[in-house]
């Protein structure tokens, strides 16, 4: 009957001290957060601008593939209306 007491008694320490070393770990944390905030809000138009030119340079670099692939298509499409153009009317006509 004491072992089964001292095997609880163990449990429940344990358990204690994880609590306590969760809370803590806790505590450090928002400690941490809340004096690291003056420097992310100083921090915070330098982001801002990195975020824009970013989005900039992602658009454009959108806008020049569209514009590559649009390069390409128009003489293919040309070279199909001259090459297919007329077996088509020809198939039509037919």
């Amino acid at each position: 009957m004491a072992a089964l007491m001292t095997l609880f008694a163990f449990i429940f320490i344990a358990f204690c001290a994880m609590a306590v070393f969760a809370l803590a770990a806790f505590a450090l944390k928002m400690t941490l957060k809340l004096v690291l905030l003056p420097i992310k809000l100083l921090l915070l138009p330098f982001i801002l601008i990195a975020v824009i030119i970013k989005l900039a340079v992602l658009l454009t670099v959108g806008v020049v593939v569209v514009a590559v692939v649009v390069a390409v298509l128009i003489p293919i499409a040309i070279l199909l209306a001259i090459f297919v153009g007329p077996f088509l009317l020809l198939s039509a006509l037919t």
